[in-house]
């Protein structure tokens, strides 16, 4: 990995635009979850305690380029300043007077960046001007690392320019779960539909072992093999897109891992009555939400060999109980193989974060990404163009 980190960089008297995520979740005028926020802290503490003053870049929802009053960064700062211990200066407007006016030891927020037009658009002009506020670039939002903004992009090629703590992390911990893993590598692909995450299982196809479908993806795969789903959520017209993807593991020596038997209820409602049958004897009316304890099983078997494990998505629809067992035995028997240090865990992407911590799992894992579209991108092989910057720059 060819990226500059802090400890590459002199920040003594330095102004640091840190490009973050707090993109978090609000309600009633309040931060309702500051994961986001605790995971930049190390960032900006390490910034102070070299001499640096961290103005904080970031976006909070889709205001197009325009002012939307609603969607002011303002909202987080009570947060922020709580996780932080110490006040946080906020910029609304005339960002270059408010930097000016940095003391040694203070943090300072500037205004959602996406109220400005030029930043979706990777504008050049807009880039430039950023580039005048400060003397050094860290770009600690992996989770926006997928889109080229001005703020995630354009701005790397015009300062100095490192990574922060939170994307080292991830790209330490996206290497070495895809890029040298070590083998054997399984990975589980859990979620609703086959149709979002095509270029993820053709991509992991070719780089793990073993590749686990769970969740309501898994019914495609079933009725592809002709095996009747009954009422289950599956997309019937991507029958022949999952046999070609069965028929490249084949070639490609990986070995899918699918249900062999299902819990089956006639609704998906709590405490709904439910039954364990094998994966070719669904009943007409049944609708499968969630794998059965012979295929957790051989899921806990398949890790029990591994020495990496990749996980996106749960088994089964585990926002209801019991439809939730197979994701929280499954992430449990990973956490515990984690802790004796005999498996490398990486996790991220949709649902994956809210199913582990469900299971009371998602701490013992190695890593578990907070980014949801920069962690399929990368797990999908593409290119992001945030991390590129990085890597052009170092």
């Amino acid at each position: 990995m060819s990226w500059k980190t802090l400890d590459d960089m002199d920040l003594s008297g330095k102004v640091v635009l840190t490009r973050v995520d707090i993109n978090v979740p609000v309600q009633d005028g309040r931060v309702t979850d500051d994961t986001r926020i605790t995971r930049i802290l190390p960032t900006i503490r390490d910034i102070l305690a070299k001499g640096g003053k961290p103005v904080l870049i970031a976006h909070f929802d889709r205001p197009k380029g325009k002012v939307v009053p609603e969607m002011s960064l303002k909202v987080t700062l009570p947060a922020l300043e709580a996780a932080l211990g110490q006040p946080v200066g906020f910029a609304a407007e005339d960002f270059g007077t408010a930097i000016a006016a940095m003391a040694p030891g203070e943090v300072l927020l500037l205004e959602n960046i996406r109220f400005f037009p030029g930043e979706e658009k990777n504008d050049p002009g807009f880039a430039a001007d950023l580039a005048g506020l400060g003397d050094i670039y860290c770009n600690d939002a992996f989770s926006a690392a997928h889109r080229a903004h001005a703020s995630t992009e354009a701005l790397a090629h015009l300062l100095p320019a490192c990574a922060g703590r939170l994307m080292e992390a991830e790209l330490r911990a996206l290497e070495a779960a895809l890029g040298k893993p070590e083998r054997p590598v399984v990975a589980v692909v859990g979620g609703a539909k086959v149709s979002t995450k095509l270029d993820l299982l053709s991509n992991l196809i070719e780089k793990v072992d073993r590749l686990v479908i769970g969740g309501g993806m898994a019914n495609t795969f079933l009725a592809a093999q002709g095996l009747n789903v009954g009422t289950s959520l599956c997309e019937h017209d991507l029958a022949d897109t999952a046999r070609a993807i069965m028929d490249k593991a084949k070639t490609k020596g990986c070995e899918i891992i699918l249900p062999e038997d299902v819990v089956v209820a006639e609704r998906f409602a709590a405490g709904a009555d439910h039954v364990t049958v094998a994966a070719d004897a669904v009943p007409e009316g049944g609708m499968i939400l969630d794998a059965g304890p012979a295929t957790v099983a051989r899921i806990i078997a398949a890790f029990d060999t591994a020495r990496t494990l990749i996980w996106n998505g749960p088994l089964g629809a585990f926002e209801i109980a019991p439809f939730d067992t197979a994701t929280i035995a499954a992430a449990r028997a990973a956490a515990d193989l984690t802790a004796s240090g005999r498996l490398v865990s990486v996790a991220g992407g949709g649902d994956t974060v809210a199913a582990l911590n469900h299971a009371g799992a998602a701490e013992r894992f190695t890593y578990v990404s907070t980014a949801g579209g920069a962690f399929l991108e990368w797990m999908e092989g593409k290119t992001l163009p945030g991390v590129a910057a990085l890597e052009q720059a170092g």
